[in-house]
């Protein structure tokens, strides 16, 4: 999502990337849009030792005392832990490689997704604008150790994803910084993830589930729920995306409920075969234990597929229960199973939640409109 977002982005003013990282998969397993942001991206690690000395050698030329001030401001986040510092000393040295970057492509301003403390490294360095993107719910855990307060008085704004990532932000930081905290959802682009054709009664009525394989995401309530449906003898198949560390425990808890032939685990799937699965899905379920405002569920409603997620963080800002999709508690795997069942047992609700999943995007969630709305915060003068 954040991808489809720059892009959006570059088509209303002109901007730059950078990563940290290179790509977390080979090029062979990118898309067309995604190797074309690589051909278009500076990233950090891989110019090593090389770039990041030629990194320091330069910035301790033009500016020495904000060079060492920088590594102590770093120091002094790290409480002076040993093990921290040794971190924060990285992040240093990266935000030297973001700030070089920065002057040699021209660029006055910096605005972090995810390496934002690199960003508030590099604004005690660089004389430079800063803000950050926080999507939650990780930034959250531990607001002190992920310095929370102190990226916020440092950004001339903050853009959080949800009114309940904004509401968190406020809790963390003084009133007086609530001004600056904007709240600009993610969205998707409803041309790429066009409605897909309604099956009235499918046989097996298809479920899918798209997500990192991890405790967080709660597959095994999934899971469970399904068991339950197929043990009422109701004809269902599961489809699990993703990788990630639970998939044998997962598989695992398949066997031992005894519905192997009931879910299918698809491990990472590239945008193709995922748009596929999308496509002869009947419905969407999400039982996670904590999320942002997940971008799969947009994905789904687009399409039509009516969605079943838990009612947590900003998940209701997204469906609204009974209009766009079903809400239920988190952990509780029988009423997950209950509300898949509502909509086996209702072809029409099934049809009406659809429409209404991808109106609600169309009117809020819409990649071409979110984006204006996005870059309107970007180019507001700073201080307003």
């Amino acid at each position: 999502m954040i991808l489809n977002e720059i892009r959006a982005l570059r088509q209303l003013f002109e901007l730059r990337t950078a990563s940290i990282r290179e790509p977390d998969r080979p090029s062979d397993r990118l898309t067309a849009d995604e190797l074309d942001e690589v051909s278009r991206t500076y990233y950090v690690k891989p110019h090593g030792a090389a770039g990041a000395l030629g990194a320091l050698f330069r910035t301790f030329v033009s500016a020495p005392i904000a060079t060492f001030a920088g590594l102590f401001y770093a120091w002094r986040l790290a409480g002076f832990r040993p093990v921290q510092i040794l971190k924060n000393t990285g992040y240093w040295v990266e935000a030297l490689m973001v700030g070089q970057w920065m002057k040699r492509e021209g660029l006055e301003y910096l605005h972090c997704h995810y390496s934002s403390t690199v960003g508030l490294i590099a604004k005690r360095v660089f004389p430079i604008g800063f803000s950050m993107s926080v999507h939650g719910p990780d930034e959250f855990n531990d607001p002190a150790g992920f310095w929370l307060r102190q990226k916020i008085e440092a950004s001339d704004f903050v853009r959080a994803i949800s009114n309940y990532a904004r509401s968190q932000l406020m809790m963390h930081c003084g009133s007086e910084q609530w001004g600056k905290i904007d709240v600009a959802y993610m969205a998707v682009d409803p041309d790429i993830f066009a409605a897909r054709p309604f099956r009235e009664n499918p046989a097996p009525l298809e479920m899918i589930c798209v997500g990192r394989l991890a405790p967080v995401k709660a597959q095994r309530i999934l899971i469970a729920a399904a068991a339950k449906l197929v043990k009422e003898g109701r004809n269902v198949l599961l489809h699990v995306v993703g990788g990630g560390p639970d998939r044998q425990s997962l598989e695992a808890q398949v066997d031992a409920l005894g519905i192997r032939n009931s879910v299918v685990f698809h491990g990472f799937a590239p945008q193709d075969k995922l748009e596929a699965l999308y496509r002869q899905a009947d419905v969407f379920a999400l039982a996670s234990f904590a999320e942002g405002v997940p971008g799969v569920l947009m994905e789904a409603m687009a399409m039509e597929i009516p969605c079943v997620a838990t009612g947590i963080t900003g998940v209701p800002e997204l469906i609204r229960d009974g209009v766009d999709g079903l809400l239920v508690a988190p952990s509780d795997a029988d009423a997950f199973a209950a509300a898949i069942a509502r909509l086996i047992d209702d072809p029409e609700l099934r049809r009406k939640v659809g429409r209404a999943g991808r109106q609600r995007i169309l009117e809020k969630f819409n990649m071409p409109l979110n984006a204006r709305i996005l870059a309107e915060i970007f180019q507001r003068p700073r201080g307003t």
